[in-house]
């Protein structure tokens, strides 16, 4: 059975073009064997390949680590706008969302953290100032108050959600980057509650929600004492938080 029919008959629906990503990675003909098992298996394709397609960049992606998905684009773009000097990217990941912010704001400093050590090690694959640690308290202290933006790509599936995930998520993707709490909102209260002493006056806060969540999202912000806002795009949905100036 060729590469394509194999990957067909496991349920790739762009069976064609995950073909030929495996064969363009493939180091030799054992290697590519192994690729197309592990796929088959049901190994995300960008844990096979170790990389993932973000904001037109390649991201380096290892195995076990939350694979950054195109909605978040929408965290960048705004993040992009603000023209911060000062950004963090936390819950990390990979480091995606902080890896193209310093290459579309080569003038910003920008900062990396997660509580996964192997998210950590991914994460510095891709760039710099990644720090391991609970939300803020992996950050240096010199950078308290004076935060231009914080992106919080915060895991936001309710916990008794996750069952009804796909495959691919739910099982090779760490349940820390997942899991949300009862209601998905737990790590975005914690984030939101200690954001005002991390941000300078007038900075920002952006996290991707739920459509269904954004109303609980926004009262989260409002809560911490943040002028909350709803941004959407055709598949994406983000709140952000303004401390008063």
């Amino acid at each position: 059975m060729g590469i394509v029919d194999q990957l067909r008959a496991a349920g790739c629906v762009f069976a064609e073009d995950e073909a030929a990503l495996l064969e363009d990675a493939a180091t030799s003909p054992e290697h590519l064997e192994e690729m197309v098992a592990q796929r088959v298996e049901g190994l995300p394709l960008e844990h096979v390949v170790g990389w993932a397609e973000f904001c037109g960049q390649r991201i380096v992606v290892t195995k076990g680590v939350f694979v950054p998905r195109h909605r978040t684009e929408l965290l960048v773009d705004l993040a992009t706008e603000l023209k911060p000097e000062i950004v963090v990217d936390l819950c990390c990941g990979s480091g995606a969302i902080g890896a193209v912010l310093q290459s579309r704001l080569p003038k910003a400093t920008v900062y990396a953290a997660d509580i996964d050590p192997v998210a950590v090690a991914c994460a510095r694959k891709n760039l710099t100032n990644v720090f391991e640690g609970d939300l803020f308290d992996a950050l240096p202290t010199n950078i308290r108050g004076r935060i231009d933006v914080v992106v919080a790509n915060v895991p936001y599936v309710p916990t008794d959600d996750i069952q009804f995930m796909p495959p691919e998520a739910r099982d090779f993707e760490a349940r820390v980057a997942l899991d949300g709490g009862t209601d998905g909102l737990e790590i975005l209260r914690q984030v939101a509650r200690q954001a005002a002493t991390w941000l300078r006056p007038g900075g920002h806060l952006m996290s991707e929600t739920s459509a269904r969540q954004a109303p609980s999202a926004l009262g989260v912000l409002t809560s911490a004492g943040l002028n909350a806002r709803l941004v959407t795009s055709e598949d994406a949905t983000a709140v952000v938080g303004t401390l008063s100036a």
